[in-house]
């Protein structure tokens, strides 16, 4: 096993692989720029180097100053996190040639996986369900219009080199399309340097689930059942549970082999996930897969039992995994809040600022992963997420009790944040049903609803405030009366 590894990220990933690594008897070594120089994820580690500026292209994405930071505190190996690096084949490549270990998939898994039509290609040869659509990147216009006429509208614009919503449209008709593969282009080869995309046909209303995967170096690949990521917003991740609230056992094994099929079609070791669309009849088709740790990898923690930092860590150090597929059951219901320093209100735009008050919520089955403390500032250069709520019960209604209870607890002042939202998530009832898809928040979410909730529990606030006045008034008077008479029988001459 290591004795020394470097963490190459920042916030709450920094801290939760340090804790893990703490817990193992390993040495961690913090990476920081400019604007995380008294940052929580700095003063846990036993060493930390500065890096650089604080623009994350002058510090956290420079794997030249990462490799000599973990040369000169004499770390072995280097653990990415996510994003920056996380996902980087070439940036992996040259932390191996540098005679470190780097703590994720081999560079070629990562470059198969990386490229959507190349997964799209290794998943086909094991038979794994795909959207009906392209398995080649396409750049011109005209052939790009043609294959999606024959496909049938509405069609799904998708950019080849990367996601998060980049580079990505949804076209309803032949007529809306050039202008809106136009646009897809441009996008994707502003974010990506590749303006090439895929075409697939647009399933109306989907689920987005997904199943974490685990592999070692000796041939051994399970799955950890999935977790339910359809809560989005701007294609991005907001909340998740696990498991799912509508997968049966047959759909779950099936979903759960095609992912180890997957993660074995490119010789995958490590942790890695493998996300599916899943449409109204319970077809599941596969989507694409993350070659690393997942945000929310937490819910999959607290209902199986496994630290997948440290099931990392020991693959990385050439060990088996330390558990079989048959070893793994799921335990209770888990769900994680990602809590961001956004506003809700306006379409979920930044809203970074000073944490004037951060009081984090507690109890039995709550857990927060966060990077931060009252009085620091959010950055702007980095991705604005403050923390990860999770919550865990032994059935989905207790967890998402203690979901509302929890966010009521945490206290936040300084930025508007996600948690007002997340709160109405829980509450409506097609979240409660489990009966919602990706489009949740265009079908039920409207800044006006939080305003009436505010509003609303102001006037209850009030109400309460009044009955309590009404209730102690008479005892005052009855207090004051018997000092006036206490201070007269003193007093009097």
């Amino acid at each position: 096993m290591f004795k020394k590894i470097l963490i190459a990220n920042r916030g709450e990933i920094a801290l939760r692989v340090m804790r893990t690594a703490c817990d193992m008897g390993i040495k961690t070594v913090a990476v920081y720029s400019d604007a995380d120089r008294m940052a929580p994820h700095v003063l846990c580690a036993d060493e930390a180097v500065h890096i650089g500026a604080s623009s994350s292209a002058q510090s956290y994405l420079l794997v030249e100053k990462i490799i000599q930071a973990a040369k000169l505190t004499g770390a072995e190996a280097i653990h990415p996190g996510y994003g920056f690096l996380s996902e980087n084949a070439d940036a992996a490549q040259a932390i191996i040639n540098a005679g470190l270990v780097f703590i994720g998939p081999s560079p070629q898994s990562m470059r198969t996986m990386g490229s959507k039509l190349g997964a799209k290609e290794a998943a086909k040869k094991f038979n794994v369900p795909l959207v009906p659509g392209t398995d080649y990147a396409i750049s011109d216009i005209e052939k790009a219009r043609q294959i999606a006429v024959d496909i049938g509208f509405p069609v799904l614009i998708k950019a080849s080199a990367g996601g998060g919503g980049k580079g990505m449209r949804i076209v309803e008709s032949e007529k809306a399309f050039n202008e809106s593969v136009k646009s897809a282009m441009s996008e994707a080869q502003s974010a990506f340097g590749d303006g090439s995309v895929f075409i697939e046909k647009y399933i109306a209303s989907p689920r987005h689930i997904e199943i974490q995967v685990m592999g070692d170096n000796h041939g051994n690949v399970v799955h950890l059942f999935e977790r339910e990521c359809s809560v989005q917003r701007r294609h991005q991740k907001v909340i998740e549970e696990a498991p799912s609230g509508v997968l049966d056992e047959k759909t779950r094994a099936a979903m759960g082999q095609c992912a180890v099929m997957v993660a074995k079609a490119c010789d995958y070791s490590g942790a890695g996930t493998v996300e599916f669309l899943l449409d109204e009849m319970n077809n599941f088709y596969f989507l694409e897969m993350n070659t690393r740790l997942q945000v929310e990898h937490p819910v999959t923690e607290m209902i199986t039992g496994i630290d997948l930092v440290r099931e990392q860590l020991h693959v990385a150090a050439g060990n088996k995994l330390s558990f079989s597929q048959e070893d793994l059951k799921i335990h209770g219901h888990a769900v994680e809040v990602r809590v961001y320093a956004e506003d809700p209100a306006n379409n979920f735009l930044p809203s970074v600022g000073k944490l004037s008050t951060y009081i984090t919520p507690r109890g039995v089955g709550v857990r927060v992963d966060d990077g931060y403390e009252q009085g620091m500032e959010i950055p702007i250069y980095y991705d604005p997420m403050i923390a990860k709520l999770i919550t865990y019960g032994r059935d989905r209604d207790e967890a998402i009790a203690r979901m509302i209870r929890a966010i009521d607890e945490y206290k936040i002042t300084g930025c508007e944040t996600t948690l007002p939202f997340c709160r109405f998530v829980m509450q409506h009832n097609a979240f409660v049903t489990a009966k919602f898809d990706t489009h949740f928040v265009k079908k039920y979410f409207t800044p006006e609803v939080l305003e009436k909730t505010i509003a609303d529990e102001a006037e209850i606030a009030s109400l309460a405030a009044q009955l309590w006045l009404e209730e102690k008034k008479p005892a005052a008077i009855q207090q004051q009366q018997e000092k006036t008479i206490s201070y007269w029988r003193n007093n009097r001459s």
